[in-house]
């Protein structure tokens, strides 16, 4: 009996090396392909990314500090969505719309409410992170306050991740004032929502579903479009970023590509488009593989 138990306990050993080993030459393969996008983008590229099934990551620049555009509205939606745990917000709240809390730039509210026009915190959120709406977005940090939601990053160890600035506020712009992170961060921020350390259920479920409506996504290009990605983009001159989670039914992830210096804004959304696909492909080959690499789907 006990011959019969070493032999079994080595022969899974035995798997499990050839297994790792396999894998191993996979992700050579991957931090390879990653390296030649990288070094062919004139600009700067951070990348951080986590297996959610088995933890492995892979790693760029991931602690450089990145202009964060609207990827920054997913820090924007944690805060408001930890609120109403606490019971200091309520979703169904209803807020007026105003005209000097109107912004310009991407959304639709700038061009609504005549005569008069109130709407839901929800549906603030919902438009914030689909539309990347920024007059949502600057009702919503007066609302939750921008001293909270920096509060609570830095409370859960995001320490470079900060909101310094509402949208489309040219005089803090020039002033220097951006709102930032890290793919390290942004990464870390996504993992703690989609494990519920954050935000509980049925919060945590409410906010990945809000995060995974569909919506112009430079990550989505490089996925099969039936697969949910729960993210938000951002684009500034110069920049480009994108950080979600690609909910593969076996082999979830996280990702998040930064990229800022750029030459031309174009290559920046195409290199996040072929990292993705790069990840993407190699989380579905994990996915549908058995040990030995035989395709099982």
């Amino acid at each position: 009996m006990r011959r019969a138990l070493n032999f079994i306990f080595l022969l899974f050993l035995s798997l499990s090396f050839l297994y790792s080993e396999k894998e191993e030459l996979l992700k050579l393969k991957v931090k390879r392909k990653v390296e030649e996008i990288s070094q062919r983008l004139d600009g700067i590229m951070g990348l951080a990314v986590k297996d959610l099934k088995r933890g492995e990551t892979f790693f760029l620049n991931e602690n450089e500090i990145f202009p964060q555009a609207s990827s920054i509205k997913i820090a924007i939606l944690a805060e408001a969505f930890k609120q109403v745990e606490e019971g200091k917000l309520n979703l169904d709240e209803f807020v007026e719309l105003k005209d000097e809390t109107k912004a310009g730039g991407s959304g639709i509210l700038q061009y609504l409410g005549k005569p008069s026009l109130s709407i839901s915190i929800k549906d603030l959120c919902t438009l914030m992170i689909v539309l990347s709406d920024n007059t949502a977005t600057n009702i919503l940090i007066d609302r939750i306050g921008m001293d909270s939601i920096n509060k609570r990053m830095e409370s859960i160890g995001l320490k470079r991740t900060r909101l310094n600035r509402k949208m489309m506020d040219s005089k803090a712009v020039i002033e220097g004032k951006e709102n930032i992170s890290t793919p390290l961060e942004m990464m870390s921020l996504l993992e703690k929502i989609w494990k519920g350390d954050l935000i509980k259920e049925p919060l945590r479920t409410e906010i990945i579903r809000t995060l995974s409506i569909p919506k112009d996504s430079y990550l989505k290009r490089g996925m099969k479009e039936n697969v949910p990605l729960a993210s938000k983009p951002g684009s500034l001159p110069g920049v480009r970023c994108e950080s979600g989670i690609v909910i593969l039914k076996e082999r979830p992830y996280i990702i998040s590509v930064m990229t800022t210096f750029l030459k031309n804004d174009e290559d920046g959304e195409l290199v996040i488009s072929e990292i993705s696909k790069v990840f993407y492909e190699y989380f579905s080959k994990l996915e549908s593989s058995n040990v030995f690499g035989r395709g099982i789907k």
